[in-house]
């Protein structure tokens, strides 16, 4: 587990990743073209195409909007060719970056990852240098309101959920990729809202390094996140809730 993962929902639920709405739509778009085409236009069938909505939702994307992608997807409405691409590569004082991209220029999505890694201390490394660090693995986070964070870890746990993580503002759920559909429906069955659900690139242990270093990693993900063809970005850093703190506190 990695405070990456809580930095991240911190920041989807202030808003502060998405501040762009036209290119927060655009990624959206593209997840969900990508989910119907690999599965098809009809969510009921396809779960990854049902995440992708549902995050598209939450971002109250305008509902023409994700029509326009899903027939994108199946082929019934014309567009550019969009590409997925996983990159990996290092951050300032070795730390495991992910890179996930949908483009529809594969030259200009990896030149654009390189110049950031390059520009922010850290460099982009050949296919399969990280990956083996992280378990690709279902990840939900609540962030508690009226029900108790301790009796939201039980009842995930008793649903199948790999691993669970209490903060004081924050349940993290960690479960096989096979199962995150099972627990989501639980949840949503118990009328229970979620910040995230999502598959991710979980790290199998940590990097923890001083305070410096980890808001230079936090700047590098930043960056990338910025870009246009980025999708999600995962590390292996360990961020305390003091270093966010710092970090927010000087953007």
């Amino acid at each position: 587990m990695s405070g990456h993962s809580k930095w991240s929902t911190i920041k989807r639920a202030k808003g502060v990743a998405d501040a762009r709405r036209g290119q927060l739509f655009t990624k959206l778009g593209r997840e969900i073209e990508i989910a119907a085409r690999d599965g098809g236009g009809d969510p009921s069938a396809n779960f990854r195409l049902r995440l992708a909505i549902d995050k598209a939702r939450q971002a109250n994307m305008p509902k023409d909007n994700i029509e326009r992608a899903i027939l994108r997807g199946t082929g019934k409405l014309k567009g550019t060719t969009i590409e997925e691409v996983k990159y990996e590569g290092y951050g300032p004082q070795g730390t495991a970056v992910i890179v996930e991209v949908l483009t529809d220029n594969r030259n200009r999505a990896v030149s654009d990852v390189r110049r950031v890694f390059s520009r922010h201390g850290g460099n982009l490394g050949e296919t399969g240098c990280v990956s083996w660090l992280f378990e690709h693995k279902g990840y939900i986070s609540i962030v508690p309101q009226d029900t108790d964070a301790e009796e939201l870890a039980l009842m995930a746990i008793d649903a199948g959920a790999d691993d669970v993580k209490v903060d004081q503002d924050l349940v993290e759920i960690f479960t096989k990729a096979e199962d995150l559909q099972k627990l989501r429906e639980v949840l949503q069955e118990r009328n229970i809202s979620f910040n995230t659900a999502q598959l991710s690139w979980i790290p199998k242990s940590v990097v923890q390094l001083d305070e410096k270093a980890t808001i230079q990693n936090m700047r590098l993900i930043d960056a990338l996140e910025e870009l246009d063809d980025v999708q999600q970005v995962y590390s292996n850093l360990e961020i305390s809730d003091e270093v966010m703190a710092a970090y927010e506190a000087e953007q």
